[in-house]
């Protein structure tokens, strides 16, 4: 087990002979999909079906490994161009057959006797589910030139101001106590016991920004007025009316799961105020101490520690989970530390054609790291799951994504407090449960409040740097309230979060709120049903992309609709509350 992932198993490198291979491939599959509308009044519409499918199916495959080679490569050095030339060259590949692909799902949506056809093949069968929503999604689909054009716009759009903000916040230099370091380690330093650090790191945060501010503003306008622009050629109503539609998720979810947290934020306030009070601050807790960590459970973890640490506990839990996990660390599919050029935070790709995947951390050895990564292995285990479906039905949508790497945390995170030895222990891993919780309630309901408030403006009004904090203010003072220090927040969030920063991929914010209630309804469940609930959550997972988020949540019996299911998630989650205050009183 190495520090750095390894890639080999998708290539050795650009110069790699099964890279060339591939590449070739491609432009073959490329070819045979552009010639495929000239050709359907030659064949039965069964036929033309399975064509259709067998070449987007190897298309899908290839462009995966492609792709995914040279963005893992990036995530890891931002510096070298050559990855981001390659990653240019591929997606003019890929507008090629925008044109093509329009005319084949426009073919499919008129096809009246759908599922009699499908009803004749196996292979149809698996799947009905994508098929009827190519039929679904064909009012919202434009001409085959609209397509093309917009695909190829977007080279030079959404996708290269999304890569110069990964570009600018990876490579800035912090400058801090007498040297420069990378974005990545100064916001570790939140975490850090010692409370002057944690200030002094939080002022050279903020101040770093001032650097890129303006040209990271300009790529939000700019990726936000292409997403309002390409919805309004669409016909959806907005922004978030089409990331809905894209989760596959009615608006009553999404209201019932608002309005849950509304009713219940009132209680991370507390919490918010009860920690600033107990570390000496009385007009609510200054966004430098959000982080600070309580109580006392500073061990540092080793390499070995986390793996040994994490595998024990999910072999109880699901032994199939520990046996991916195990695999991951074995061979080499985790780059662990940060450096120089290195994207920050933390995510897991797919890779589904050689059944695999790759999770890109910043550890730094805390108990919060070792949560970190069991959450990213748990994304993992649901790529896991869904890698022996068809290879048109791994996709799944963004709320269902993050349910399987929180119910990981919550395993973790509720079998560390069982065990505790001491008060002090104790009161550290509640602190942070509660911490991490307060993160996907309170600071996800801000970001969604800014990025509604972006959207809204963003047609009229061109928002400078300036404005765009004086919004996420305006937002967290709202999620936040009293909870903390009203002149102490964090103005440029909007900044670091890569989650705003995609032309295609609008409000990537309430799915972590989703995915954190869901996981941790579907935890309270597990300790009631123990050994009958795994099969029924492995069914959930292998099911995420073969379904609407309201039917896959029915497989485990759960009404997405029902606020009171999110008010029981909520619930679960902050009676520890009371718990908290208790020990910090003591």
């Amino acid at each position: 087990m190495s520090g750095n992932w390894s890639l080999d198993d998708l290539y050795l490198g650009y110069d790699d002979p099964q890279y060339e291979k591939d590449n070739q491939k491609l432009d073959e599959i490329i070819s045979k999909i552009n010639e495929l509308p000239k050709k359907l009044d030659e064949h039965d519409v069964k036929e033309n079906l399975l064509e259709i499918i067998a070449c987007l199916e190897e298309e899908s495959n290839l462009v995966s490994k492609l792709a995914s080679f040279c963005s893992l490569r990036q995530s890891t050095d931002a510096m070298d161009m050559e990855h981001t030339s390659v990653m240019g060259r591929l997606y003019q590949k890929l507008n090629q057959t925008t044109k093509a692909e329009t005319l084949l799902n426009k073919y499919i949506a008129q096809i009246e006797n759908l599922d009699e056809i499908i009803a004749t093949d196996e292979k149809l069968k698996g799947y009905s589910y994508l098929l009827h929503c190519i039929q679904s999604d064909d009012k919202y689909q434009l001409s085959d030139e609209v397509e093309e054009a917009l695909s190829k716009m977007d080279i030079s759009g959404g996708n290269a101001w999304s890569d110069l903000q990964s570009y600018l916040t990876s490579t800035v230099k912090v400058d801090y106590n007498g040297s420069t370091v990378t974005l990545s380690e100064i916001r570790n330093l939140a975490y850090d016991p010692n409370p002057k650090v944690r200030k002094e790191a939080y002022e050279a945060e903020l101040a770093c920004y001032d650097k890129i501010k303006d040209a990271v503003a300009y790529s939000l306008n700019s990726i936000k007025m292409q997403a309002i622009s390409e919805c309004e050629l669409r016909g959806f109503e907005s922004v978030l009316d089409k990331t809905l539609y894209s989760s596959r998720m009615k608006k009553e979810t999404l209201d019932a799961l608002l309005e849950a947290i509304e009713e219940y934020l009132p209680k991370f306030h507390e919490y918010l105020r009860l920690k600033g009070k107990a570390l000496g601050h009385e007009n609510g807790l200054p966004w430098y101490d959000l982080f600070a960590p309580m109580g006392n459970n500073d061990k540092n973890y080793s390499l070995e520690e986390a793996k040994n640490y994490l595998l024990n506990l999910f072999e109880q839990f699901n032994p199939k989970l520990a046996e991916v996990a195990k695999e991951a660390f074995d061979k080499n599919w985790i780059d662990f530390y940060p450096r120089e050029g290195k994207a920050g935070g933390a995510f897991c790709a797919d890779l589904a054609p050689i059944k695999q995947f790759r999770v890109l951390t910043n550890y730094a050895g805390s108990f919060s790291d070792l949560v970190t990564l069991a959450h990213e292995l748990g994304h993992g285990y649901h790529d896991v799951m869904v890698q022996d479906n068809l290879p048109l039905n791994r996709n799944y949508t963004m709320p269902v994504a993050e349910t399987a790497s929180t119910f990981n945390e919550n395993v973790v995170m509720n079998a560390a407090i069982a065990r505790a030895e001491s008060k002090e222990e104790k009161l550290a891993l509640i602190e942070s449960q509660l911490m991490d919780t307060t993160q996907i309630i309170c600071d996800i309901y801000s970001r969604f409040l800014f990025e509604k408030a972006v959207c809204d403006q963003r047609k009229d009004v061109f928002m400078s740097a300036n404005d765009l904090c004086e919004m996420m203010l305006n937002a967290q003072k709202k999620a936040y309230s009293t909870g903390l220090d009203q002149n102490v927040l964090h103005p440029y969030m909007w900044l670091c979060k890569s989650h705003y920063y995609s032309a295609g991929l609008g409000f990537y914010n309430f799915p972590y709120a989703f995915g954190g209630l869901f996981a941790r309804g579907l935890y309270e469940k597990y300790l009631k049903e123990k050994e009958t609930f795994l099969p029924k959550f492995n069914k959930m997972l292998e099911s995420t992309p073969l379904m609407s988020v309201e039917d896959v949540a029915e497989i485990c019996d759960i009404d997405l609709t029902d606020k009171g299911f999110w008010k029981m998630s909520l619930e679960a989650v902050t009676k520890n509350i009371s718990l908290f205050k208790e020990l910090i009183e003591k």
